[in-house]
């Protein structure tokens, strides 16, 4: 299905969308769409809604229950109008948000679906799945100026730390972190502050009263933990070429950088085992 705006994607949304999960997926331009659509649709959605500019093409073989919407998402606030506008929508249901060259990695998922893994979250009592962002680069900037390189994609394998998140007056939040790592930390000076974080609330179950802010947190504490009281959850990981992309776009940091390739470099085996191994992402009690 194509939709004109976001607005007639929501008049069609008790008809067509009353199953889930859903995947948002953002493109901001044409670089691994195909891949990153593939990818999402064989991790198990019920649901890919795709949102682009009007005049953006998409591939020509696409799933039956992709939709797309036009819409601007170069936009500093189109995620977050996005998530409040179907949060509203959709009560009780499970969303999840990347944007195009991103890929997401949960324990198991070669043999396990996504559903199957929200599944287990409500058995935990949990309404959101936290994750990790993983940036991936190509090794030789010379042959993949962009950085893009999916048939050998590397990433750091050490350098991630996690400190406490604190509120205003300074005192640790309960069970929330922020995580730095990856191209993030070790380019920070191109890098605005607001955006050194690797910690992503991937997954989102929708209640009335939810509101994502323009930080990408929610309204709702609970919802940015990375576990419940009792004990840890599993977590995701989002495996993701947009630093890099970033980082070669940006006339600065490109006159400056000419490799990512350091000594704890690793090619990425595209295989879940790989960042448990790693603890970039964690099982939880599913086993």
């Amino acid at each position: 299905m194509h939709y004109p705006s976001l607005s007639a994607l929501i008049n069609e949304t008790k008809r067509s969308l009353s199953k889930g999960p859903i995947a948002l997926i953002l493109i901001e331009d044409e670089t691994e769409v195909a891949s990153t659509i593939t990818h999402h649709v064989n991790a198990g959605f019920a649901h890919l809604i795709v949102f682009c500019a009007a005049t953006h093409p998409l591939p020509a073989d696409l799933p039956e229950n992709l939709h797309r919407v036009d819409f601007d998402v170069s936009a500093e606030d189109a995620l977050q109008v996005i998530a409040n506008t179907l949060i509203k929508a959709l009560p009780d249901q499970w969303f999840y948000y990347c944007y195009n060259t991103e890929y997401l990695f949960f324990p198991f998922c070669e043999y396990r679906s996504v559903g199957e893994m929200l599944g287990f979250m409500q058995e935990e009592r949990r309404h959101t799945v936290m994750a990790s962002m993983v940036d991936l680069y190509a090794k030789d900037l010379n042959a993949h100026p962009n950085a893009v390189d999916h048939a050998s994609a590397h990433f750091d394998k050490s350098g991630y730390y996690a400190l406490a998140r604190e509120d205003a007056e300074g005192a640790a939040l309960e069970r929330q972190v922020n995580i730095f790592g990856g191209l993030r930390w070790r380019f920070e000076e191109h890098i605005p502050k607001s955006r050194q974080r690797t910690d992503r609330v991937a997954f989102f179950r929708t209640q009335p009263g939810l509101q994502m802010l323009p930080d990408r947190s929610f309204n709702m504490a609970e919802y940015n933990t990375y576990s419940c009281p009792w004990h840890n959850n599993l977590s995701a990981a989002i495996c993701s070429f947009r630093t890099a992309k970033a980082l070669r776009r940006n006339p600065g940091s490109r006159a400056v950088i000419d490799t990512f390739h350091w000594p704890q470099s690793e090619p990425f085996s595209w295989q879940s085992q790989q960042l448990l191994d790693l603890g970039l992402m964690e099982p939880g009690q599913w086993f």
